[in-house]
């Protein structure tokens, strides 16, 4: 397997060539030890694919590089193999290799990408939670790509659902990216998996991001954009989606905000518009199945008062006022109740004297 490892890391030999050379040979080892002649009769490779050829076979650090990807828990899958996803080999790009720590999807379950903004509004983050825990309540596994914002929110909530769900990184599989998620990363990999075209220790250049949302598409049934601008990585998931033939849904958003205005374009060509959980659960015939059961997110019963204020709050923020305005409670006794919401993990205050409701 060592060969193999080697083989699939080199660049920037195309995955097509790789392919090619692979069917070929046969195997990594069999590449590793290709005579010059040999290599030089192979008429679809350049110069400086050659070059590179010959310069990887000088690597004297082969059997360290090997061991240390062991260490780490990682696994290599090529796309010959019977364990490759075959959701992704269906694709005409599909990559030469995935890299993977976990686990790997289903295949026999239905698979919705959650994607959308990284600087998205608190709507947009709490929408994509709620969708992504219903959804894997209901079974769905969740794929996206492990950002902030939108894709976060949404792998935490099938988390929270005691579901399955997994990342695709533009980045090795080994790195943590953003840093800021290294707790969603590692509890990602016990229900779920990380994966990768990238090589363990590739850092996450501009340029992968674009890449790996073909992945991401084809390991989905169905692509939800939660929240894009016009321009944006999202909306080239969903275009990479429709030609790979997946339903595209998208969740509308108030007419004045630029980052509903990607997911107002996309239903306006013909996507499906989020309504509810429950409804695109029924268009996608899924049966609901038992889950583990998860008890950290449930709600304790309101009094009556708590419940006045709770009932008063939206996934947009109201103000302290306004809610003063609707109960017709004093000022401190709203802010006392307030308090206890967001203690229980059922409001947040987004700025200073502006709540929203956590579902």
């Amino acid at each position: 397997m060592i060969y193999e490892y080697w083989f699939a890391g080199l660049k920037p030999l195309s995955d097509e060539k790789k392919k090619r050379l692979r069917g070929i040979f046969g195997s990594g080892r069999e590449l590793f030890y290709l005579k010059e002649k040999e290599l030089s009769a192979l008429s679809f490779l350049t110069e400086k694919d050659r070059e590179v050829l010959k310069k990887a076979k000088k690597d004297t650090g082969l059997s360290e590089n090997y061991e240390e990807i062991q260490k780490k828990g990682i696994r290599l899958l090529l796309c010959h193999n019977n364990s490759y996803p075959e959701s992704l080999k269906k694709i005409k790009d599909h990559p030469y290799a995935l890299y993977v720590k976990g686990k790997l999807p289903d295949g026999k379950r239905k698979a919705a990408a959650i994607v959308g903004a990284r600087r998205c509004t608190p709507y947009g983050e709490e929408m994509a939670r709620i969708y992504g825990y219903e959804l894997a309540r209901a079974g769905v596994e969740i794929i996206s790509g492990m950002a902030k914002g939108i894709d976060g929110a949404g792998q935490r909530g099938a988390l929270e659902a005691g579901g399955s769900t997994f990342a695709v990184l533009g980045c090795g599989v080994d790195i943590c990216y953003p840093r800021d998620h290294i707790g969603l990363y590692m509890d990602i990999q016990q229900n779920g998996g990380i994966l990768s075209e990238q090589c363990p220790g590739e850092p996450p250049l501009p340029c992968y991001f674009p890449q790996r949302n073909r992945i991401i598409s084809a390991l989905s049934d169905v692509i939800l954009v939660m929240e894009a601008r016009e321009k944006s990585g999202s909306l080239i998931t969903a275009d990479l989606g429709l030609e790979q033939g997946k339903d595209i849904y998208a969740l509308p958003g108030p007419a004045s905000s630029v980052l509903s205005a990607g997911c107002h374009r996309l239903i306006s060509q013909g996507a499906g518009i989020l309504l509810s959980p429950g409804e695109l659960l029924n268009e996608l015939n899924v049966r609901i199945v038992k889950l583990r059961e998860n008890n950290n997110k449930e709600k304790k019963e309101l009094e009556t008062i708590e419940n006045m204020v709770y009932s008063c709050l939206d996934l947009f923020p109201r103000s302290v006022d306004g809610i003063v305005s609707d109960t017709g409670l004093p000022p401190g006794k709203v802010l006392e109740i307030l308090t206890t919401l967001e203690i229980e993990g059922m409001a947040k205050e987004l700025s200073k004297g502006y709540y929203i409701k956590i579902m």
